[in-house]
């Protein structure tokens, strides 16, 4: 029997986690089939059953050799790919758009990061996809690297096909719906593919998976799943997961109906008179800008209007659709975006961003200090600091705070884009420490 059917037949008193005994008295959604790994349910930590079965059937549709399921998100994957391929210290080369999970499993290992620059887009301001002329190159240059770890697709749809010497890691957490149509991009390749179910494809938040395609990874990354993930795998979000792999198995019609919804918007949207729909490889994942709005602006524009965005950059948002959209809702967005204002067009032109210098490496970074932003120039910085979403630093400890990333970090600030900093200083403080106190390309 398939975990969702399971789930759906409790009956058992629960004398047993979590403390809301799925009593509907506390009005708890989810409650009536969230339980802890009692019998007959399998442990996703070693899972014998249909958890196992799920799994497989994962690997099956997907066309990886294994798969593992994620209840803590990509994160999670991520963090447990990494360690499972690099040792403390060991070098890695790593895509300067990774996402700040691959970051922090760098700090962990204390590895010594090599940074990969992706093509950049001087119009939207974003780093787009990675020739292989740069991989080649960059893994000659560095052959003691034990990994390479890419984003594909990116978080605006850019997406890298690659062959590498040396193990490949992919995070493809945006394109989990890569491969169910010939419409839609192919899947990622590589030695590890990790995929958000949630992000892309009808699932609850924190589900993914981690595609394991070299067999001597296996051992290693069960291992490090078993450390990171909870040791309380959630069956709320595991049923979420088995409905989505009963929809993948038979979602053919469905995947062509979405098809000609999207081909609809997108014919209608391409004539409204100052909305630009901007090109990237995966067409799901709208790019669009409006004449004289910075992102921020159309996206409390589309707010009043209806419509949650994704995220917004400096002249832009991100608008995230997938097989779960309907009519309503393309014609909700349509509609928003027809009752912007005439505005003068606003010319960009935002210069591939300088590399930070390293001073050290991030784990290395202690007793930092507050300083004020202005006085941070020169300063090693102590904290990641990012637009979020998607979460990809513009800055990393252990790096030289210049002129020109505080200048950029205040533009993004006054235009209204979500920035963070981990220690939760932005935007007057950031956390540093003394540019002499390390040792400048340590």
């Amino acid at each position: 029997m398939k975990l969702s059917n399971k789930l759906d037949d409790l009956h058992t008193y629960p004398f047993h986690m979590p403390g809301h005994k799925r009593n509907p008295q506390f009005r708890i959604t989810g409650s009536e089939m969230d339980i802890t790994e009692i019998d007959g349910f399998d442990n996703l930590h070693n899972p014998t059953g249909v958890l196992k079965q799920l799994e497989k059937d994962i690997s099956e549709i997907f066309g990886y050799q294994k798969s593992m399921i994620s209840v803590n998100g990509s994160t999670c994957g991520i963090l447990a790919a990494i360690c499972a391929l690099c040792e403390k210290g060991d070098k890695i080369i790593i895509a300067r758009n990774c996402h700040k999970s691959v970051y922090n499993a760098c700090f962990l290992q204390e590895l010594d990061v090599v940074y990969l620059e992706p093509e950049f887009d001087t119009e939207l301001g974003i780093y787009t996809g990675i020739t292989q002329e740069a991989v080649d190159k960059i893994t000659k240059e560095n052959p003691d690297a034990k990994a390479l770890v890419i984003t594909s697709p990116t978080y605006e749809g850019f997406i890298s096909e690659l062959d590498c010497k040396i193990p490949l890691i992919v995070d493809a957490a945006h394109g989990a719906h890569f491969g169910f149509s010939d419409w839609l991009p192919a899947r990622a390749k590589g030695d590890i593919v990790i995929q958000s179910l949630h992000k892309t494809l009808p699932c609850l938040t924190q589900t993914a998976v981690v595609h394991i395609n070299n067999s001597k990874y296996f051992d290693r990354v069960k291992m490090y799943m078993d450390i990171f993930e909870s040791s309380s795998p959630n069956y709320v979000l595991l049923n979420s997961v088995d409905k989505c792999v009963d929809f993948l198995k038979d979602g053919n019609a469905e995947f062509a109906q979405y098809k000609n919804r999207l081909d609809t918007f997108l014919s209608k949207a391409k004539k409204l008179k100052n909305i630009t729909l901007h090109k990237n490889d995966d067409r799901t994942r709208l790019i669009l800008s409006a004449d004289g709005y910075t992102g921020a602006e159309l996206s409390e524009h589309l707010r009043k209007n209806g419509i949650e965005p994704e995220g917004a950059s400096l002249n832009y948002v991100i608008l995230i659709s997938t097989v779960a959209d309907t009519d309503r809702g393309f014609d909700l967005l349509l509609k928003a975006l027809d009752s912007t204002e005439k505005r003068k067009p606003l010319k960009h032109n935002i210069s591939k961003p300088e590399m930070p210098q390293k001073a050290c490496k991030s784990s290395d970074v202690k007793h930092t200090e507050i300083t004020g932003v202005k006085d941070s120039i020169g300063k090693i910085c102590g904290t990641y600091i990012y637009a979020y979403p998607p979460g990809i630093p513009i800055i990393v400890p252990g790096e030289i705070i210049s002129q020109e990333i505080i200048e950029a970090i205040s533009l993004n600030i006054k235009k209204g884009v979500n920035m963070i900093s981990d220690d939760n200083l932005l935007p007057d403080n950031i956390l540093t420490k003394a540019a002499e106190s390390c040792t400048i390309g340590a």
